[in-house]
Order: structure tokens, then sequence, then C-alpha cells
């Protein structure tokens, strides 16, 4: 397959004051680089959209694992995708390989050989490794370490990262998994679908009471996407021993009153003390291994039937300007990703 000598790219065009909508990014088209000796050119089939970008584009975004995006930059992001060249000094994936990689956004990017990660033939669901729910994983197995029958609270169960999260819970031997979720109609796809033995849908009702009752004695584990005030929640509820692992901040970057790099929440810290209990935040960079470890694992488990990975696919890349926009609407359940 050739590639042509331009392709479209969704860069960003304007830094946002409040929450990012569609004219804040622009699609346009770029040449298409010819990859150099180590590197490959790839055809972009899919790309996630994910909460992290709110973040990226933030005027106030610093100290994050990536660089922070000014106007004028293309997008980049888990992006699925098929090799159609290799630079002249050739490289050990042939052509036609599908791989996944970190410059989505784009109908073509050119990658070093060994920043990509080869697809297995007869792969059960090629879209789910482009999943961030690695964190969750992570989390469950580095720092929280559930144990047998335990009780799972999983904060913004409906998105990308929880919908998987209270599944790998499960299969790590929770006993009773609970989740949160904006909406009722996610909250009984994730009873239904997904196995989630309780979800509360934070709204007239106090999240205290509603969390309670789904777990009357407590919670042992808990996965946290979201922050805010359903964190301080959660730690009110929390058992003696309990562990928080903490991978994600959508309250802070789905406020419009927020800049998308910060996400307060009161924690009282007496009760952490009193009740032993250990809050820990989640970067992969700090957990060598634990990609492939997921990535390995996730597979076997779509292979075997006991995962599925839910998700929304956009069709092509003129949408992608406002799947963000949609991401934190909360449109759609599980992940989001654009179909290029």
């Amino acid at each position: 397959m050739s590639a042509p000598s331009t392709g479209l790219e969704v860069q960003l065009a304007d830094v946002p004051s409040a929450l990012p909508g569609p004219e804040h990014f622009r699609v346009t088209e770029a040449p298409v680089p010819h990859p150099s000796s180590g590197q490959l050119l790839i055809r972009n089939r899919q790309f996630l959209v994910f909460a992290g970008l709110r973040t990226l584009i933030s005027r106030e975004a610093k100290g994050f694992p990536f660089p922070p995006l000014k106007p004028g930059e293309p997008l980049f992001g888990p992006a699925l995708g098929e090799v159609v060249a290799a630079g002249s000094g050739g490289t050990d994936i042939p052509v036609g390989a599908l791989v996944t990689h970190m410059l989505g956004w784009r109908e073509y990017a050119v990658v070093d050989a060994g920043a990509v990660q080869v697809v297995p033939d007869g792969h059960p669901d090629p879209v789910a490794l482009l999943s961030t729910a690695s964190a969750a994983y992570g989390a469950l197995t580095r720092l929280t370490g559930v144990q047998q029958g335990e009780t799972v609270l999983v904060t913004g169960a409906a998105g990308g990262v929880g919908t998987l999260a209270g599944q790998v819970a499960r299969l790590l031997g929770a006993g009773r998994v609970v989740g949160t979720t904006r909406s009722p109609g996610k909250a009984e796809r994730l009873r239904q679908e997904l196995g989630y033995d309780a979800v509360v849908v934070p709204g007239p009702r106090a999240l205290s009471e509603q969390l309670t009752e789904a777990a009357p004695d407590g919670y042992d584990v808990i996965i946290d996407n979201v922050g805010g005030e359903q964190l301080t929640t959660a730690l009110e509820l929390t058992r003696s021993g309990a562990r928080v692992g903490v991978v994600g901040a959508l309250s802070g970057q789905f406020d419009p009153t927020l800049p998308g790099s910060t996400s307060p929440a009161v924690i009282d810290t007496f009760l952490l003390i009193k009740r032993s209990v250990s809050l820990l935040g989640y970067q992969t960079v700090d957990h060598p291994g634990v990609e492939e470890e997921w990535r390995e694992r996730l597979t076997d488990w779509l292979r075997s039937g006991e995962i599925v990975y839910p998700y929304a696919a956009l069709p092509g890349i003129e949408r992608a300007p406002s799947a963000l926009q949609e991401l934190h609407q909360g449109r759609h359940f599980g992940a989001l990703v654009v179909n290029v």
C-alpha cells in the first residue's frame, strides 16, 4: 500500500479558557513524511479519545509525562494502524503488520520502530489494545492488592477505564463490585452487561446514603477515576485497612470552572489514620512492565470471553473535533474511538 503526499490531521487551533469544543480544533492537510532508517510509516485505522487531552491542552499543564500541546500542533494518543512502509535501514516489523503506537489524531504517522507494539495475529479485538485501563489494572495489582471476596468500588465506572476496571476486579477475586456513573441508562448496562453488583447515580439522594446501601459493610478497595466529592465520600465509607488507588481526575478535567490540570478533593486525614487507609496515585512510568503484562492478560481474557471491551466509534476523522466534547458530556458508554 502506497501513501499519498498529504494526509489529514487534527490540530489544536486555540487553547480554550474552559472546556474545549469543536472550535478549538481543526482538521487540516499536512505533508506525509518519509520514514528514515529504523522508522515506520503507519496508516492509522482508529485512535482513542481520552480525558487526559483536556489536561494536555490546558494553559497550566506542567509536570506531566507528555508535553503540553500548543496551537498549531497535532493532537496525539493511542492509535491502531497498519504499517505501509519502512525506512531504508529496514526493521523486524513487516509491511502490512497491525501495530499500536502513540501518534493518533492523524491519517498517517511516522514512528520509530521501537515505539510501536505489534498486534498478535488473530487477536480477538485489536481496538481493545488502545485501552488506557492498564492504569486500573496496575492500581489493582500493584497498589491495592485485591483479596478474595473483598468489596471494590470503581468511581466513573461507565468510561473507558471503569468499564474494564470492574471486570478486572472480579477476575482478581473481588466478591462484590460497585460503581458510580452519571447516567441511569449506563448504570443498567453496567449491571446487565458487565456484572457490576450495584451502580450508584449521584443525584437528588445523598451519595453517601446510596453508597452505603450498595455496600453496608463498607469498601475494602477503591479505584478512583473521578476525584472530588466522589473520592471524599468514598473515603468516608472505607473499612479498616482499605486501599485506594487514584487513577483519574475526571471531576477536575470536566469542570468548566477549573483549568483541567487540578482536581481538588476534601480528605479527612484523621480518618485515614484511624482506619489505616492507604491512598496512592498511579502513574504508569512508576511501574515498568505493567503495560506489557496488561496487554497479555487482556488478550487472554478477551479470547476466553471473560472480559468484553465496550466502545463507541465515531465515523471519520472529520468528526474528531467534536470527540472530546462528546467525551466530557458523557454521550457514550465505554471507550470512545475515532475511525480514521
